[in-house]
């Protein structure tokens, strides 16, 4: 693989695959490409910093300009970056589309002009919308129900679409719910965790009855790396196989290891346009790459819920004023580790 250039490395997802591939004897390296905006932090990639592999770029994915600086000198590309909070398309519906699809595109078609060999687009399972029963397979229509959902539905179109017209080499991905440390604490599991630790209480939305499948990031990065080096261009690969759970059953382990009770959990209306189940079928990428995850979920969520008690210096900030960008970090254009 050689130089790998991985766009929105500073987020969750990301910055753990950024770490992952680090270690990589195959990879000389790995330039990370991030906006800092609400979901990215440079602190997530923590100790990626010691390797002399890393170089990070604080810049967005619409600067063409710079865009094409950074793939003329790469490889491969792992695209992550994206607007990805449901509740927020609800209000910045514009952002999600302009930097899910128009974005996406930038990277794109750079890539097609500058001849990269191999792209990985990191998508999620709810492109598929709810379904009552079954699973969706990578083959199956794109059903979004919610501004965020339908533009990465658009932004893996377009990324299909660079295959059947120019050929550009890009896999796209779909993973179900993650979870681990340094995520965000407006998602589910650090929110309800970070709650809890304050002594606080946590909303369960409706009756608690909503279907998600749970997979530790560090599986959803084996995946990804799996597709980026074996991955045939041109397919879809769905990234599961962790738990599926009700939003209650999810509560119910969160509280146990918080070491809470559901005195502590309150019942509100259900979130506006929420799914009822997502679920999918991974056995494409079980069987042609080999994939398998291997985490535990109580463990998962034990480790996650430790290292938020741990690193409350790193949270406890962003629940000031969850919805506002970031400007904690001023970096120069360039910044090599």
């Amino acid at each position: 693989m050689d130089k790998v250039l991985v766009t929105g490395g500073a987020g969750f997802i990301g910055s753990h695959f950024v770490k992952r591939l680090l270690q990589a004897d195959d990879v000389a390296e790995v330039t990370v490409l991030d906006a800092l905006t609400y979901a990215g932090h440079i602190e997530n990639l923590g100790e990626a910093f010691l390797s002399s592999k890393l170089t990070f770029v604080k810049g967005n994915i619409l600067n063409a300009g710079l865009v094409d600086e950074l793939v003329r000198r790469h490889t491969a590309i792992v695209h992550f970056a994206a607007e990805s909070h449901v509740d927020r398309s609800f209000y910045e519906a514009g952002n999600f589309l302009t930097t899910n699809v128009l974005g996406t595109h930038t990277v794109l078609d750079a890539a097609r002009r500058l001849g990269t060999q191999k792209i990985v687009h990191v998508s999620t399972d709810e492109v598929y919308g709810s379904l009552l029963s079954g699973w969706a397979k990578e083959s199956d229509p794109l059903r979004p129900s919610v501004p965020y959902a339908a533009s990465k539905a658009a932004g893996d179109l377009v990324a299909l679409s660079y295959f059947q017209t120019y050929g550009v080499p890009v896999c796209v991905t779909r993973s179900s719910n993650n979870y681990g440390p340094c995520q965000h604490p407006e998602k589910i599991i650090p929110l309800f965790v970070t709650r809890l630790l304050m002594g606080g209480t946590v909303a369960l939305h409706g009756r608690g009855e909503h279907v998600r499948n749970w997979l530790h990031v560090e599986d959803n990065c084996q995946g990804i790396e799996l597709v980026l080096r074996a991955g045939t261009p041109g397919e879809t690969y769905n990234i599961g196989g962790g738990t599926d759970l009700t939003s209650r059953q999810l509560t119910e382990i969160i509280l146990r290891i918080c070491g809470a009770d559901w005195d502590s959990v309150r019942y509100v209306a259900d979130r506006q346009a929420n799914d009822l189940r997502y679920a999918m079928d991974w056995s494409k990428i079980a069987n042609s790459l080999g994939y398998k995850p291997v985490r535990p979920l109580e463990d998962g969520i034990a480790e996650t819920a430790q290292w938020y008690r741990n690193n409350p210096g790193r949270w406890a900030p962003l629940l000031r004023k969850p919805h506002a960008p970031s400007s904690r970090v001023s970096l120069p254009a360039m910044a090599g580790a």
